[in-house]
Formats: C-alpha cells, structure tokens, sequence
C-alpha cells in the first residue's frame, strides 16, 4: 500500500481550503523500462472527498496526471474539529484513505 497521504484542512470563516498531496508513482502505461519494454499504467482513477462522513468532491482521474499528485479544494460549511477523509482508488485495484481534522 501506499504511503499515506498528507492533508491540510485549513478554515477561515465557514469555508475550509483543504489540500491534499497524495504518494502515487501514477504510470501513464507510455514510459518504457531499461530493456525498452511498456511498463503496464497504473494510475489514480477516482477520487472522494468527504467531510464528516457526507460527500463533498468526487473526481475521476486519467493517465496524464503527474506523479504524487497535489489536489486543493474549497468546502463550505465548515468548523474546526470537523473530519476531512481522503479517498483514491487505482487501475490496479488498490485505494486508500486517510483523515484529517479541520483547524
């Protein structure tokens, strides 16, 4: 499994920034190893945010996303001490999720 994902969930009134950088190598299924054969894609193919449990943000991601990737949103609503979970799912069928409390 991957490492974890390191989460920031910023608020300032209602509205928190929350930003994610996520620990993926997201191979594109283009590149070619040393002995010049395809290495097989495996990339982030969906994302999902949720904030205390309800959905916020999903997203669906393809190969041309660059390796660890970085994703800020904005959620409104929002208070100190509330749980932003982080979600992602890969084309190998792995996924994983991590939390982060709002300050």
């Amino acid at each position: 499994m991957a490492d974890p994902m390191r989460i920031r969930a910023q608020v300032k009134g209602d509205v928190a920034t929350v930003r994610v950088l996520m620990s993926h190598p997201m191979e594109s299924g283009q590149r070619k190893d040393a002995d010049g054969k395809l290495i097989p894609a495996m990339h982030i193919n969906e994302v999902t945010a949720t904030l205390n449990g309800k959905v916020v943000l999903t997203s669906e991601w393809g190969p041309s996303v660059s390796k660890n990737p970085f994703v800020q949103f904005f959620v409104k609503g929002v208070k100190a001490g509330d749980k932003v979970a982080v979600t992602w799912k890969d084309t190998s069928g792995d996924s994983r999720t991590d939390e982060a409390t709002a300050s």
